[in-house]
């Protein structure tokens, strides 16, 4: 749960919930004019597939552009995925290094508790902090 709410967090600062619904309406939109430019596409499903084609750059060929709008609106969706994954990936990254460096804090926490109570600690205790700290050497 504490992750999810911290990938919640990441996504909102960096903006990325509004970058992937603005691009979610991009896609729709972009498939809506597909669909009323090109007359070989007659029905919104198949601009639809149209545009998965083109943002996947798997370019199938089943479906083509051949006016000059859907060719435009077709380069202008390959370059707005282009940068979505871009975004979408430093997020993640961002998103992992965080966790990294959180859990990196509790355990630099957790060894500097037990050794304020150094003295209390039992035989058992000291030698798994021994143990420890030979792995960090």
């Amino acid at each position: 749960m504490k992750k999810l709410k911290l990938l919640w967090m990441i996504l909102k600062r960096t903006k990325a919930t509004q970058i992937l619904s603005g691009y979610i309406v991009f896609l729709f939109v972009s498939a809506a004019i597909i669909q009323l430019v090109e007359p070989d596409i007659n029905h919104y499903g198949d601009a639809l597939w149209y545009c998965y084609a083109v943002l996947s750059t798997a370019g199938f060929g089943d479906i083509v552009a051949i006016t000059f709008i859907g060719k435009l609106v077709s380069v202008l969706l390959t370059i707005y995925t282009i940068f979505v994954v871009a975004i979408v990936t430093g997020v993640v990254v961002n998103y992992y290094g965080q966790i990294v460096e959180m859990q990196r804090r509790e355990t630099a926490m957790m060894f500097l508790d037990k050794l304020e109570r150094l003295p209390e600690l039992s035989k058992e205790e000291l030698e798994d902090i021994s143990k420890r700290v030979k792995k960090f050497r």
